[in-house]
């Protein structure tokens, strides 16, 4: 009698794991099956485990990632948090990041037939403190979304070592050559609210921070125009948290849909990330403000010091790298280092969905 008690509770236990075992399967299923958007919060899985990630390896990444000074990274798979590293709330100085953020909202306003990128500087008047030649003038939206303006200008919130490498006025026609070109950049800031009447910084509170929820984001106290003496056109700065980030990462990788909403058109977010030129980082080309890696079928928005967001569309996958330069300005994760980081989060995925 008691050797049959006994055999049935071990049966009976059996029956409880398997149960829940198939429940753990099918709530992962489930997330991985469907096309699973963030709500006002994102969805985050128990255990990576479950959704074909190494918990294990994860914990090593993190070790890897705090010898770098890392600040907050996260993991988004298929529209859920699968890992998440330091502070992913906090909104920082994003960087050059802010770039392709403009590219998403100058495609929502393309869309809309609001922004015309076959219109030139001269078209849309736009000068600068050293007068544009009539050659420069000729420069399309199109070309300084690619940065192939040929606009050699000095520019605010310029790094030195950009300035330096400057090529000299008219030294190329507009669509000659690639350059990596903060006057571009920060002249189509003014093109934007030429074409609309919002700045980038309303643009982007009322085009993606309320449709896609925002967690973390402060319209007033996380957008600021810098102003300096080199250029009329400001830079334009922005704060966001690694998890809002994601948000913008995810509705590129859903080909600009946000759950029934098509926010940007699949037309834009494809022409966007085409690569049109080659860059001087190996393996990488530039398409409208997004660093594009033909070979993995990915994309990027890269920022100073370590700021990195990472497009895997094909894997649905999505990874955010902050360093917060704001308190400690001696912070930088180098593009090596990085790529390290990189790697042994992708090793950390054990099965290839």
């Amino acid at each position: 009698m008691r050797n049959n008690r006994e055999n049935m509770n071990k049966a009976l236990s059996l029956m409880v794991r398997t149960c829940l075992s198939l429940i753990i399967l099918g709530i992962s299923t489930y997330i991985w099956a469907s096309e699973t958007f963030p709500g006002e919060k994102w969805d985050k899985v128990v255990s990576p485990d479950t959704v074909g990630w190494s918990s294990e390896y994860l914990r090593i990444v993190d070790d890897f990632a705090r010898t770098l000074r890392t600040d907050a990274y996260l993991i988004v798979h298929h529209g859920v948090i699968v890992h998440e590293y330091g502070d992913t709330t906090r909104a920082t100085n994003i960087h050059s990041m802010r770039k392709s953020i403009l590219s998403v909202l100058m495609g929502i306003y393309s869309d809309r037939g609001v922004v015309v990128l076959n219109k030139t500087l001269a078209d849309l008047d736009i000068d600068d403190k050293e007068k544009l030649s009539a050659t420069e003038r000729q420069a399309t939206v199109q070309q300084l979304m690619q940065a192939r303006s040929g606009v050699y200008h000095p520019a605010a919130y310029e790094a030195p070592e950009t300035a330096v490498a400057r090529p000299a006025r008219e030294s190329f026609k507009p669509g000659e050559h690639w350059y990596y070109n903060n006057w571009d950049f920060n002249a189509l800031g003014t093109i934007f609210r030429k074409f609309t009447g919002k700045t980038i910084f309303e643009s982007l509170r009322d085009d993606l921070a309320k449709p896609l929820q925002f967690e973390d984001f402060n319209c007033s106290s996380d957008t600021r125009f810098q102003y300096e003496n080199a250029s009329v056109h400001p830079a334009y700065i922005m704060r966001l948290s690694a998890r809002d980030l994601a948000r913008v990462g995810l509705l590129m990788s859903r080909n600009g849909r946000w759950k029934d909403r098509q926010i940007v058109s699949e037309k834009w977010v494809a022409e966007s990330t085409t690569s049109y030129s080659d860059t001087d980082i190996p393996e990488r080309g530039y398409g409208y403000l997004w660093w594009v890696n033909v070979r993995k079928r990915s994309y990027s928005a890269n920022g100073y010091k370590g700021q990195v967001m990472i497009v895997n569309p094909m894997r649905d996958l999505i990874i955010v790298h902050k360093v917060d330069t704001e308190n400690d300005s001696n912070k930088n994760i180098s593009a090596r280092q990085f790529s390290e980081l990189l790697k042994r989060i992708i090793n950390a995925r054990l099965t290839e969905g």
